[in-house]
């Protein structure tokens, strides 16, 4: 199944909680997840020529796992490996303490574990809505869930949003999603407006994105300020509304340079308990012809984190005496 790049760059999760007891796993398993590994790494990574280097440094690494160790343990740690060798914030090892079913597609969630990182508990990534001084929205979202999930909540908070006279989205502390986060331009923009689509290795394929048309609730529309706050904690689906609407000059963003992202990933399994969080594709925004892996997102005004709300209200007064 081909997603597109907000669905999949931004499911940054583990596979069991880190309270559950793993099993412990010799040199000989490890051995063989990381041969497994670095076969599924040099025939599907999005950039070719660095999957080769990825894979080789993954088979030279054979004295890293001498110890045996649990299983939460050996992927955090040959996380932070790939992590070193690639310089991709997505590429990982997952570990389930169940066994990972092999199904079409690879899918690797149950329902109740996207009920974990996306439910009501959290209120499906909406932590805060607030009228601030001046009739400014502090919109403060932590994720973005697929619309499946809570797309009518989205829709009532961006409903209540629609209120205001100027609008703060506060993804300080977002580190990504699905496609919620697209969901979220069609309230801020014109149906129709470009978006960043991706290139798939495997498929050799584009995709692309647009505004949506029609969104459920009430549009804050086209024109009244927007103002994005970021953080280095900024991931994922976070920085791709960031990015796209700051090349369509339709919000300020506001903070810090954002994680650096871009490459949409999917989950591949390559033992019964393991999952390779692969990127195999990389967004392509169609305004500015690239993306923002590795760079982040860099903000129009540069302050530090905790003070780009105070910094945002500012520059939302002085937009709306303006008008």
């Amino acid at each position: 199944m081909i997603k597109h790049p907000i669905t999949s760059i931004f499911f940054i999760l583990l596979l069991v909680p880190a309270t559950a007891a793993a099993a412990v796993f010799d040199r000989a398993a490890q051995l063989e997840v990381i041969d497994a590994a670095a076969d599924v790494i040099e025939s599907r990574y999005v950039d070719e020529d660095k999957a080769h280097g990825i894979a080789k440094a993954l088979r030279l690494s054979e004295d890293r796992w001498k110890e045996p160790r649990d299983g939460n343990s050996f992927a955090k740690e040959a996380t932070a490996f790939l992590r070193s060798i690639s310089g991709d914030g997505h590429l990982g090892l997952s570990y389930s303490e169940k066994v990972i079913p092999q199904q079409d597609g690879d899918a690797v969630f149950s329902a109740a574990e996207m009920e974990r990182w996306y439910g009501p508990q959290i209120n499906h990534g909406v932590e805060k809505i607030e009228r601030l001084p001046g009739n400014v929205i502090l919109l403060d979202l932590r994720v973005f869930p697929p619309p499946s999930m809570a797309g009518d909540v989205f829709a009532a908070a961006m409903t209540v949003a629609a209120q205001g006279d100027a609008l703060i989205i506060d993804l300080r502390r977002n580190g990504g999603g699905a496609e919620t986060a697209n969901l979220l331009t069609g309230y801020l923009l014109e149906g129709g407006r470009p978006l960043s689509g991706s290139y798939n290795r495997p498929t050799d394929t584009h995709s692309y994105a647009t505004s949506p048309a029609w969104v459920p609730g009430r549009r804050f529309g086209p024109t009244k300020p927007v103002y994005v706050l970021t953080s280095h904690k900024t991931f994922s689906a976070a920085e791709a509304v960031a990015y796209d609407l700051q090349a369509l000059k339709r919000a300020v963003i506001v903070g810090e340079t954002t994680g650096g992202g871009a490459n949409p990933f999917e989950y591949r399994r390559v033992h019964p308990h393991f999952a390779v969080d692969l990127p195999e594709s990389r967004s392509v925004n169609p305004i500015t012809g690239t993306n923002w892996q590795g760079t982040g997102v860099k903000p129009d005004v540069e302050v530090p984190a905790e003070q780009a709300l105070d910094k945002a209200l500012e520059l939302a007064g002085e937009a709306l005496k303006r008008k």
